[in-house]
């Protein structure tokens, strides 16, 4: 399947000689989201009115987790800084507008080299991990024990999963686990441009119970800063190519760092409670998410401690919201006791009630969702070393 990012009225029919049937469309996150979701596409023509800028950081995001994806740049006028700043961005062609019989000869030319390097992989191109984030606009709602419990189980039952901790200011994911990183999603940014998988396992801290491996936030805030959206969206497409699940924990802002995981993920795992001020702000970050093109079929909407008796219930958050709620967690003292502790619930009480309705989440909403299947058996990190 051939991509086409054009915001131009016409421009599939305008470039039907060359490419034939498209997938049309307008901004670089659907981008990113079309070629997540259909490994088979393995070429994007981006239009003449496209900002260079914004077409670069596509292709330089893309390049190194599916190099076997061709990108050819269209211009109304082509000159040299133009080629030069798209060929050093990973672009395999730049070609007149208005020139078919080129962008012809550029699509086989690309075609050819796509076949090519398909034909150097060894029973063909990895399979792409999910990437999930678990958001809240209001803090407090329980969203890193959610995410940890859910990477925790998932990486219980044979699926290698990392947890990224992307509250660069705040995260807690290390402590509530009682992990001592040495390393943070801050190191990425040296790496930033080159990073691989021997550069993400120096970033990963692993959690010996269960065999999840973290991504832990930088302990310094003042360091959040110097990490810009563009390694973010790095290091979990870097993530993503080497792990079955990379769970996101996320600030409770939309921050550019929140954004470009928001871009990237396969799912967005959402939470509120039972209290008003959660509940508007839950609405008012389904509604931004609808302004951003994020699609509602994506989204896992989570209310936590549901059976506390403050007056709400259940069916008016959905009615306030306008969306069905997915799973309920009850309250339980177990939860603020675990955490304390430093082992997720899961792990610790599986079989309390909080636990199942995290293990639902897990295995309903996320693994039954992307047909991986429920097993029971454990396996180990892709950088653990406890084979040894």
């Amino acid at each position: 399947m051939t991509i086409l990012w054009d915001n131009e009225p016409g421009a599939s029919d305008r470039y039907h000689f060359a490419l034939g049937h498209v997938q049309l469309l307008g901004s670089a996150p659907l981008v990113h989201r079309a070629l997540d979701d259909d490994a088979q596409s393995d070429l994007v023509v981006i239009g003449p009115m496209v900002n260079l800028d914004e077409a670069s950081l596509l292709v330089e995001s893309v390049r190194g987790v599916r190099p076997e994806v061709g990108f050819i740049l269209l211009r109304h006028r082509l000159d040299v800084t133009t080629m030069t700043q798209a060929l050093r961005s990973g672009f395999r062609e730049v070609v007149a507008s208005d020139d078919a019989p080129a962008l012809s000869d550029a699509v086989r030319r690309s075609r050819d080299l796509t076949a090519r390097l398909a034909g150097h992989q060894s029973g063909g191109p990895a399979a792409q991990g999910r990437i999930i984030t678990v958001f809240s606009a209001k803090g407090g709602v329980g969203k890193t024990t959610l995410s940890t419990n859910i990477a925790t189980h998932l990486a219980l039952s044979n699926q290698r999963t990392v947890l990224v901790d992307l509250d660069l200011s705040f995260g807690d994911v290390g402590i509530s686990m009682q992990l001592m990183p040495s390393n943070s999603v801050h190191d990425a940014v040296s790496m930033s441009g080159s990073l691989d998988g021997e550069g993400l396992a120096q970033l990963v801290t692993h959690h010996e119970a269960s065999g999840l491996d973290v991504i832990a936030a930088p302990t310094d805030p003042s360091l959040a800063d110097r990490v810009s959206a563009q390694v973010v969206s790095e290091l979990l497409r870097v993530a993503a190519a080497h792990y079955d699940y990379v769970i996101v924990d996320t600030p409770p802002s939309f921050t550019e760092h929140v954004l470009a995981a928001c871009d990237v993920s396969s799912l967005l795992v959402l939470i509120a409670t039972l209290d008003i001020p959660a509940v508007k702000n839950l609405k008012l970050a389904l509604e931004t998410l609808d302004a951003l093109g994020s699609p509602k079929e994506s989204r896992v909407i989570v209310l936590n401690r549901a059976d506390v008796k403050v007056g709400l219930r259940d069916e008016d958050v959905v009615q306030a919201i306008g969306a069905p709620i997915a799973v309920s967690i009850p309250a339980s003292i177990t939860v603020p006791a675990s955490v304390n502790r430093g082992v997720p619930l899961v792990l610790e009480s599986p079989r309390d009630p909080v636990s199942v309705a995290l293990r639902e989440i897990a295995d309903k909403h996320i693994r039954g969702r992307f047909g991986t299947p429920v097993e029971d058996t454990q396996r180990r990190s892709l950088f653990s070393r406890r084979s040894r």
